[in-house]
């Protein structure tokens, strides 16, 4: 029962965060620069330190799961190039601005949804208390992954009714992911494996996508209000994830 109710306030807080987003879409550039911070935190401060603790507590290498974010990175490299190449126009290319981008991008937010979920569930498995730490790490960040998974989709030039199906989806993830748990445990290895490759995604997208996005929308004298956003949300997820 604690599991389903901290996923369903987890619910609630990425669903804050993409309504923000559809709020103040006039300022998409800001929020894109806050949303690249968060995913490099996210990145830094969660996933990977997770990967080397798990590795560390099951005495498995964790070779395999930085190969797994390698390959994260360049598949959805690939993905995109490859719709960018067939799918857009020659004069849209050069500011890869295609929906399926977009989508892609989101998707790979609620893979990470649905993983917190999962985490969430597993948390509690080990006991209540880590349980509630892990919960409370999850909807302290879910808020940025609500409004990371619109901005993308307004990004791309998605309209506003994908964008929020997106964002309706992202906030099911987690509770989905927590279900889960209460009828089969993910195995260490497998969760190396998804943890590596989903760092390798969101890697890409904060570093290749949304950042240079955020700057292509505003002009040079707001570079260092850009960057200071940037950094205010690496360091968000720094402190959020040191709370927990």
């Amino acid at each position: 029962m604690n599991v389903l109710l901290f996923s369903l306030a987890s619910f609630l807080s990425t669903a804050a965060g993409g309504l923000f987003a559809l709020r103040y879409r006039d300022r998409l550039h800001l929020i894109l620069s806050f949303t690249a911070g968060v995913l490099l935190g996210v990145v830094s401060f969660d996933i990977l330190p997770e990967i080397f603790e798990l590795a560390q507590q099951h005495r498995i290498e964790p070779t395999g799961a930085m190969v797994a974010l390698v390959a994260g990175f360049l598949l959805f490299h690939s993905l995109e190039k490859f719709l960018l190449v067939h799918h857009i126009h020659e004069e849209d290319y050069a500011h890869h601005h295609h929906p399926r981008v977009g989508m892609l991008s989101a998707l790979a937010l609620i893979g990470h949804s649905f993983m917190d979920g999962v985490g969430i569930g597993l948390a509690f498995q080990v006991s209540t208390p880590t349980g509630v730490a892990v919960a409370l790490a999850v909807i302290a960040h879910d808020f940025c992954d609500g409004l990371n998974t619109v901005s993308l989709m307004l990004a791309h030039h998605n309209t506003t009714r994908r964008a929020f199906a997106m964002l309706v989806m992202d906030a099911v993830a987690p509770i989905l992911g927590a279900a889960c748990t209460l009828v089969f445990t993910l195995p260490p290895h497998a969760l190396l494996l998804y943890l590596g490759f989903f760092a390798g995604f969101l890697l890409y997208i904060g570093a290749s996508d949304v950042l240079p996005e955020a700057h292509s929308r505003s002009g040079p004298s707001a570079a260092l209000s850009l960057i200071a956003l940037t950094c205010l949300g690496a360091v968000l997820m720094f402190v959020a994830a040191r709370l927990a």
